[in-house]
């Protein structure tokens, strides 16, 4: 095998964000007073947290202080008196409670047994732990790495530093990294200069100058590239 160790990214690649978090707020809206918060602020939150997601890639912003701000701003834009640290707070404890899988995340890890399966995310600890064990995947991974356990985020090599040490891997060309992120899956991996595997499940062109070793449209599309690295190998 040319691949031992497979890095997954969680969100939006192994598992659905966005119902995860659509699921999260509803519920979190609902216990605070607000039966239609999502609908009437889905927009603006997301507008906000995209900003402060692309501030913590770049180093900008720490996980911690982001679980806050963007309800901080939220709230501020629109004039809502709510605590956002007990919204925060409350949002990842229902976030946790919704482990939802992309389609073929199951059929794709119990097809990986002769590999060393990882997750390398850019989340809370507890929040990525919980949905890992309420999925069928909690016996898959030797490892969850999260940016609040190591202390750094993709792209940033450091992150990869932490990885490599706990999963006591040598040689970088027996690791290949997938996920659904340009800017931090993929640039993460070739800053560290391993393998990374780009999931596109909407066929998203490349605007970039970021070039990932390979591009998938469909999880389980994996296992044909690496039976062919095999292949070529032998």
């Amino acid at each position: 095998m040319k691949y031992e160790t497979i890095l997954f990214d969680m969100d939006d690649t192994l598992f659905d964000f966005r119902l995860s978090e659509k699921m999260a707020l509803k519920n979190v809206f609902f216990e605070f007073g607000l039966s239609k918060g999502f609908s009437d602020y889905q927009t603006s939150y997301k507008e906000i947290s995209a900003v402060l997601w692309s501030e913590l890639e770049k180093g900008e912003l720490m996980l911690s202080k982001l679980g806050v701000e963007r309800f901080r701003r939220l709230f501020l834009k629109h004039n809502l008196e709510i605590n956002p640290e007990e919204f925060g707070s409350k949002y990842l404890e229902y976030l946790g409670k919704e482990p939802h899988l992309i389609q073929g995340a199951v059929k794709l890890c119990s097809s990986l047994n002769d590999y060393r399966l990882a997750v390398v995310s850019n989340g809370f600890q507890d929040v990525q732990d919980s949905r890992i064990q309420k999925s069928p995947l909690c016996s898959t991974f030797v490892e969850v790495i999260t940016s609040e356990k190591a202390g750094y985020q993709k792209p940033d090599t450091r992150i990869f530093d932490y990885t490599f040490s706990k999963l006591q891997i040598k040689d970088k060309a027996q690791v290949l990294i997938v996920g659904d992120s340009l800017t931090s899956d993929i640039q993460g991996g070739i800053n560290y200069g391993i393998d990374a595997c780009w999931f596109n499940p909407k066929q998203r062109k490349n605007h970039t100058d970021i070039l990932p070793t390979y591009e998938i449209t469909e999880l389980t599309d994996l296992l044909k590239i690496i039976s062919k690295e095999f292949s070529l190998k032998f």
